[in-house]
């Protein structure tokens, strides 16, 4: 079931989303749809809990530059 959703935006970027989905044949509710559902959608998680950096460094050992001159 579809609800119906009012929101405020400045006229200029509102122009310019209309012109984008004439451009791609959509709806503007379509847009702001996809766009709901990429914001809510489960990230996948690192093992262990890891960041991004920690997961890269595992595959290979970089040089420690903490030691410059």
């Amino acid at each position: 079931m579809k609800k119906r959703l009012n929101i405020t935006i400045e006229e200029n970027l509102l122009d310019k989303i209309k012109t984008y989905a004439d451009q791609h044949d959509t709806s503007i509710s379509c847009l702001v749809e996809e766009h709901f559902e990429t914001l809510v959608q489960t990230k996948p998680k690192l093992k262990n809990g890891m960041s991004l950096v920690e997961y890269m460094k595992s595959f290979a050992e970089f040089p420690d530059h903490s030691q410059r001159k």
